[in-house]
C-alpha cells in the first residue's frame, strides 16, 4: 500500500479550500470535503489506473524534468508526481474555474527538488 505527501503549495491550496468551504457552507461541509478529497488522493496512491498523464509541454517549466499526473475530484484538479519511494507527492490542487495552465505553471515553478 502506497501513501501520499503534500508539497507546501498543495498544503496551502488545501487550506484555501477549507477556508472557502467553511466560509460558504460551514465547518461540517468543509470537514466532509477535505476528508473526501483525502480519500480520493489515497485511492490515487494505490491505483495507477486512475492517473492521467499531463503532457510536459503544456505546463511543466522547461527546467524541471518530471512526469506530472492529474486527477479530477469534484470541483478540483489534483496534480501530483510519483516519488522515489513509491508514494505520490501532491504538488497542487486547483479549482476548475481557475486559469489552470497559468496557476499550474506558477505552482510547479515553486517545486524545489
Amino acid at each position: 500500500m502506497s501513501g501520499y505527501r503534500f508539497y507546501p503549495t498543495a498544503d496551502a491550496r488545501q487550506d484555501e479550500i477549507w477556508d472557502y468551504t467553511f466560509n460558504e457552507w460551514g465547518e461540517q461541509q468543509a470537514e466532509k470535503y477535505i476528508v473526501e478529497l483525502h480519500s480520493h488522493i489515497s485511492k490515487l496512491a494505490n491505483n495507477k489506473l486512475l492517473w492521467w498523464s499531463l503532457p510536459a509541454s503544456l505546463t511543466v517549466p522547461s527546467d524541471l524534468s518530471l512526469s506530472v499526473y492529474f486527477s479530477h475530484y469534484n470541483q478540483h484538479y489534483i496534480f501530483f508526481r510519483e516519488l522515489s519511494d513509491g508514494m505520490i507527492g501532491v504538488m497542487t490542487i486547483l479549482h476548475a474555474t481557475m486559469d489552470i495552465p497559468v496557476r499550474l505553471k506558477e505552482d510547479l515553478s515553486n517545486i524545489n527538488d
